[in-house]
């Protein structure tokens, strides 16, 4: 695997959810404040979707470039 910085557009309701679910996940520390790189769940997340979904048979397909 190698990683690949891209643009990537996705809605503002996605990333709303994103940061939503992740501070949940993370958790407030002893001063209140939440401790997680909201862009790294982001960047996590497309990547687990694109490997559960057989992103690479997709890109395989010349038909899908256009």
């Amino acid at each position: 695997m190698i990683t690949v910085n891209v643009n990537v557009d996705i809605t503002t309701e996605t990333l709303k959810a994103i940061v939503e679910n992740a501070k949940k996940i993370a958790g407030r520390n002893e001063k209140g404040v939440y401790k997680v790189d909201t862009a790294d769940k982001v960047s996590e997340m497309i990547s687990k979707f694109l490997m559960e979904n057989d992103f690479e048979t997709y890109a395989k397909e010349i038909g899908n470039m256009k």
